[in-house]
């Protein structure tokens, strides 16, 4: 799931000639939501978007307020090109949740954060509608939020596997001969003979 989270004095929804949503002061989120993406994530998103210190206090010492503190709205606004990769000059979306999944993953996620904030500041846009979206941007302040990677991504896992396996192929290798024979030590009497150490049995000569 990617966010991106503008500070703005106002912001808008226009679907044809329809103004269907808008908000004062407050934050403006487009969100993208990915296959990858679970409950785990939707947890941490909405705590970090609704309690994100990107308000002024009273006194005016900047970055310390967040949304919630001071009662303002919240327009969110569903944007799967938010989970793009490029291909040469061309956006692929492969990445990103299809409509038919992520329309009621997307609602579920308004309805969460209505429920940890005061619903009737939770605004929207409309899913899978092509929308002009009208942000007067305040500062400008925009921030960029990703959930954490989990330990249990498959992409992860596999790169933790892949450096075990070097590890192990490593540890398999064992010391070169060159280095072997520079850490036996040389009899004084005998520069070829074996210094006798244990499990060594080439110090054990014939008569």
């Amino acid at each position: 799931m990617r966010a991106v989270i503008q500070r703005v004095t106002k912001a808008s929804v226009t679907v044809g000639d329809e103004q269907i949503s808008s908000i004062g002061r407050g934050i403006c989120v487009l969100l993208g939501i990915s296959v990858e993406d679970t409950q785990k994530d939707v947890d941490y998103m909405i705590r970090k978007i609704l309690n994100l210190r990107i308000f002024e206090d009273d006194s005016g010492k900047h970055w310390s307020k967040s949304v919630m503190d001071k009662q303002y709205e919240v327009l969110c606004v569903s944007q799967f090109t938010l989970q793009c990769i490029l291909k040469g000059n061309k956006p692929d979306y492969h990445m990103a949740m299809p409509s038919e999944q992520a329309e009621p993953f997307y609602n579920d996620i308004l309805q969460q954060m209505r429920k940890a904030y005061k619903p009737e500041l939770i605004k929207d846009g409309k899913f899978g509608a092509y929308m002009q979206v009208h942000i007067q941007n305040d500062g400008p302040v925009t921030i960029e939020l990703e959930p954490p990677a989990s330990t249990a991504d498959p992409k992860h896992l596999a790169k933790l596997e892949k450096q075990q396996q070097r590890k192990e192929k490593t540890r398999a290798k064992g010391p070169s001969e060159s280095s072997r024979e520079k850490s036996v030590p040389r009899s004084k009497d005998d520069p070829s003979a074996s210094s006798g150490a244990e499990g060594d049995v080439s110090s054990e000569r014939e008569p």
